[in-house]
């Protein structure tokens, strides 16, 4: 008997083992700085959170940074399992499912502490250049309005420093990610810009469980459950503080 219940007893540990295995899920994201990047801490902000959240839902995961469109790719032929860093959009429907939000993208004009510049309305601003990194979409309204006095550059980097020489009069990026570029500014550019109180747009940032994983929903609904506990018990503002946020 001793042999059996020792045999038993393996037996189980290797389905135990195999049934981890199994549950380690394959995280996917594209280089977006503060929210995914390799060279970050603990991977970015957002592969912080979703890892974190996965892993109180009982998720081990490993985490690829590939160029966007083979992420998106990837998880419709589900070889990744979770798209870390995913706007909503009914077409991605078909190859995911969504979580609830988790962090929100607020797209926001920078100008000069000393300009005299509101915005409730683009009209309001079609008398000031506003420089714009080429290839970037902002927000329909914004991209489609030829009034704007858009002036391309390469970067946001560069186009704060426009702004603060008083070279164009806005700029314009995601907040989270104008914070983590001025903080590595000069003082003299960081203390020479600041936010427009209202957002240009809005968007809630989701993972993309692919429908191919198994138990896509229970990790979702796993996912979910426990970013609502991380923000009752304040972690989920502890990782933004650990992240500069």
């Amino acid at each position: 008997m001793p042999r059996l219940h020792r045999a038993l007893a393996l037996v189980g540990l290797l389905l135990l083992s195999h049934h981890a295995c199994a549950q380690k899920l394959r995280l996917v994201a594209d280089a977006w700085p503060p929210f995914t990047d390799s060279t970050l801490i603990n991977g970015g902000l957002a592969t912080d959170i979703v890892t974190t959240a996965l892993a109180r839902a009982g998720y081990a995961s490993d985490f690829e940074q590939v160029p966007w469109a083979r992420a998106m790719l990837g998880i419709s032929e589900g070889r990744y399992d979770v798209l870390i860093n995913a706007w909503y959009a009914q077409e991605r429907t078909h190859v995911g499912q969504f979580s609830a939000e988790y962090l929100l993208n607020r797209v926001r004009f920078i100008k000069r502490k000393d300009a005299a510049i509101e915005f409730d309305n683009l009209q309001q601003l079609y008398a000031f250049p506003v420089a714009v990194v080429r290839g970037y979409a902002y927000a329909k309204a914004f991209d489609e309005d030829g009034q704007m006095q858009k002036v391309p550059v390469h970067n946001f980097a560069m186009a704060v420093r426009m702004v603060a020489a008083d070279r164009v009069k806005l700029t314009l990026e995601d907040e989270y990610v104008a914070r983590y570029y001025l903080a590595r500014e000069s003082p003299k550019v960081r203390n020479a810009v600041e936010f427009l109180p209202k957002p240009l747009s809005e968007n809630s940032l989701h993972i993309l469980v692919s429908l191919k994983t198994p138990e896509h929903e229970r990790i979702v609904a796993g996912f979910d459950r426990e970013i609502a506990a991380m923000k009752a018990d304040g972690s989920y503002q502890r990782l933004l503080k650990a992240h500069g946020m």
